[in-house]
C-alpha cells in the first residue's frame, strides 16, 4: 500500500497541473497540438519518457484490485502503451493531431475526466 500512495501523491498532482494548465492556456494547446507532431525528435523522445514511465509503474505497481489502487496500474499501462507507440509510429501523431484540432472540444472532456482523477487520487494519497 505504501507505494500505491505514493504514486498517488506523485500521479495525482501532476494530472491535476496539466489539467489546470490545459484549461486556462487553451490556445497554448492548440498551438502545442500543431507544432508537437512536426518535431519528430520531440516525438521520440516524449515517447523515450513515457515509455519509461509506464514501464516503471507497471513494475512496481501491477496491482488489479477492486478498488482505487486499478486507477494507477490503468495510467502505467496507459503511459506504457503510448511510449510504445510514439516510439515505433511517431508518424502517425500527425494523424492523430488533425483528429483532435478538428474536435478540439471532444478532447476537452476526456481532459475534464482527467482532472477529476487526479484529485482523487491526490485526495487518496494525503489524507
Amino acid at each position: 500500500m505504501d507505494n500505491s500512495i505514493f504514486l498517488a501523491k506523485l500521479i495525482g498532482p501532476y494530472i491535476i497541473v496539466i489539467g489546470v494548465g490545459l484549461i486556462f492556456n487553451r490556445k497554448l494547446f492548440r498551438q502545442i497540438l500543431e507544432d508537437f507532431p512536426k518535431n519528430h525528435a520531440l516525438v521520440y523522445l516524449s515517447g523515450l519518457i513515457t515509455f519509461v514511465t509506464g514501464l516503471a509503474i507497471v513494475l512496481t505497481h501491477n496491482i488489479w484490485a477492486r478498488d482505487w489502487r486499478t486507477i494507477i496500474t490503468v495510467f502505467g499501462w496507459m503511459a506504457l502503451v503510448k511510449g510504445i507507440w510514439l516510439i515505433i509510429r511517431p508518424g502517425a501523431v500527425e494523424k492523430m493531431t488533425r483528429i483532435y484540432l478538428k474536435h478540439i472540444q471532444l478532447v476537452l472532456i476526456p481532459r475534464a475526466i482527467m482532472l477529476l482523477i487526479g484529485i482523487f487520487l491526490t485526495i487518496k494519497g494525503y489524507l
